[in-house]
């Protein structure tokens, strides 16, 4: 055994992974002491104000110890895995092949020789792993440690990896769920296809197992982790931790609301021509695979009104006294996801044609679904625009993501009596409301921008010569 010295460890400490994030929760630790970990492995998903983020070491050595137990909120700068480096680490034979390592690693493999698979790191300056985990035996009982992505997509495929007992399958967002109610997916019977458990499944047993009684008799080696609900019953009452992206949230909405001075404008407008137009862009050959829809020609409609009354497009600059102007747009889309609610935006969306507008919704809004956007998509935001005509809703009054000078609210559209050329008939119709910094913008040119939006709308041919 290799005699461990102060000077053989290295600590790898909390990074900032966003500009300016002071704190992370640990998630997830993918590996364990005496783990043999190479420069690039990802050792472990944390959770920071903006996103989830996986973390690459960056040496060659062995694990020694984890500085935090999973759940942990911990302050950048702050150690959180020690690591024997130099003649401690167990070193790869020199004539490994490297055409070995390029071999797809997600292959099923037999039940008595489990084998941990390569991650792909997503910071930027590590490179691709190419060496797996390697583990000491350990004893009793464990759940299995959990794989990289393309395990997991093996999971929901059906294949789950060998292990010490089958792992349940489950998206990471249900994963963080259960967590946070302090469920025991090893204890749900799965109701989504291929066996793979919902948050349906999650929420329903989140009363049964809340419980002190039933907690305290569970098995050391699945005894969840202490369970965020603290209530006289626990049947009546779950309570959630506010931390990550909604404590983020709710200070950054605080802040919004009481720092700058919001006015909200509404209009209705009959979209009956966008509505069409959508329709025939489904068919344009330069549209097709890209994603089409009333959002596409909204944000579209609010660049054009930007760029007709441009100094809507700005920020306050308290210490200077100074109202930034932006000669850029970059345009921020609200999102609903399993974390909470995040604002990514699409870079300088001024610059780009509705099919680059059209791929640039589409990524958004997929890598958002995925719980994939990174700390940067969400920063340097100047303009939102948040759909809450999506649950049905007819308005609202939005406060601006900090920071930002407006942010337009969509509501539903449906077909209402409208008079149009002199008669009542049924016409497709939403209610517009744009909220702005008082501050910056004020009566006159928030009217224009909204003015501007509805009549684009109303006659779509106006993309052209407007913009």
């Amino acid at each position: 055994m290799t005699t461990m010295t102060e000077a053989s460890v290295r600590e790898f400490k909390m990074p900032d992974v966003g500009e300016g994030l002071t704190e992370a929760e640990i998630l997830k630790w993918y590996v364990q002491p005496g783990d043999t970990v190479t420069d690039g492995q990802v050792v472990c998903e944390v959770e920071t104000a903006k996103a989830a983020v996986e973390l690459p070491i960056p040496y060659d050595g062995v694990v020694r110890e984890l500085r935090f137990p999973e759940g942990t909120t911990v302050d950048v700068g702050t150690s959180i895995i020690a690591v024997e480096v130099g003649g401690g680490a167990a070193q790869a034979p020199a004539e490994q092949p490297q055409a070995a390592a390029a071999q797809p690693q997600v292959a099923a493999e037999p039940a008595d020789e489990p084998k941990p698979e390569g991650r792909q790191p997503v910071l930027v300056g590590y490179g691709v792993s190419t060496s797996s985990t390697k583990r000491r035996p350990r004893k009793g009982p464990e759940v299995a440690v959990p794989a990289p992505a393309r395990a997991i997509q093996a999971e929901l495929n059906g294949h789950a990896p060998a292990a010490d007992r089958p792992r349940p399958l489950a998206k990471p967002p249900v994963r963080k769920l259960a967590k946070d109610l302090g469920v025991d997916l090893a204890a749900i019977t799965p109701s989504g296809p291929d066996g793979v458990i919902t948050r349906e499944d999650v929420h329903a047993a989140a009363t049964t197992v809340t419980a002190p009684e039933t907690v305290a008799q569970a098995p050391a080696a699945t005894r969840p982790a202490p369970a965020p609900v603290a209530a006289h019953d626990g049947a009546r009452e779950t309570r959630v931790p506010v931390k990550g992206v909604r404590k983020a949230t709710a200070a950054a909405m605080v802040g919004s609301a009481f720092t700058a001075p919001h006015v909200t404008e509404f209009v209705t407008v009959d979209v009956t021509r966008t509505m069409k137009l959508v329709e025939e862009l489904k068919q344009d050959k330069e549209m097709q695979g890209l994603r089409v829809n009333p959002l596409l020609l909204i944000a579209k409609a609010l660049l054009v009104a930007i760029k007709r009354n441009p100094d809507v497009n700005a920020s306050w600059d308290e210490a200077n006294q100074e109202i930034v102007l932006k000669h850029y747009v970059n345009l921020g889309i609200a999102a609903a996801t399993p974390r909470g609610l995040i604002v990514p935006n699409i870079k300088d969306a001024h610059d780009k044609t509705l099919p680059q507008l059209a791929e640039a919704l589409g990524e958004l809004v997929s890598t958002a679904r995925e719980g994939k956007t990174s700390p940067g998509a969400m920063q340097g935001g100047t303009v939102t625009i948040t759909n809450v005509g999506v649950f049905g809703v007819d308005t609202g009054t939005p406060i601006l993501n900090p920071g930002e000078s407006a942010i337009l609210a969509i509501g539903a559209i449906k077909l209402q009596p409208w008079v149009h050329k002199g008669k009542v008939k049924p016409r497709q119709v939403t209610t517009l409301a744009l909220s702005f910094d008082h501050r910056l913008v004020d009566g006159e040119l928030g009217s224009k921008v909204l003015a501007d939006v509805a009549a684009i709308l109303e006659q779509p041919k106006r993309l052209i010569t407007w913009a």
